[in-house]
């Protein structure tokens, strides 16, 4: 994986895989999701990520909490990228302006420390 994972986001990338984890975010992020024990088949989100990795969050995170999913759009955009993604198909997932996703993905690049740089 390049970036690292922003400690808020890491939890659900253990458990669900990166790939499941980034839909999760972009179905739930910003809203609050209750983590059930035993999780109906039907629910939201057993429908989008399955009861297993709902049963899976729930263990990890805590049984029975109402959690507010996070979301980092800035991460989502450098792993969509990082997956070739173009930085209009980016901005359309995201509902974001192409520019945006640009300043996100130019952010992460200064970040990232050059071999060449002086001092």
């Amino acid at each position: 994986m390049g970036d690292p994972i922003p400690a808020n986001l890491e939890p659900y990338v253990e458990v669900l895989g990166e790939e499941l984890a980034i839909t999760f975010f972009l179905s739930f992020g910003g809203a609050p999701a209750y983590l059930s024990e035993n999780p109906r088949s039907g629910s939201d989100l057993s429908q989008v990520i399955g009861p297993e990795k709902v049963k899976a969050l729930a263990e990890t995170l805590g049984v029975g909490q109402l959690y507010r999913v996070p979301i980092n759009k800035a991460w989502i955009a450098q792993r969509l990228k990082a997956r070739g993604w173009s930085v209009l198909a980016i901005a359309r997932e995201l509902h974001v302006s192409d520019v945006t996703v640009r300043s996100y993905l130019r952010s992460a690049d200064r970040r990232q420390l050059s071999l060449f740089e002086e001092n």
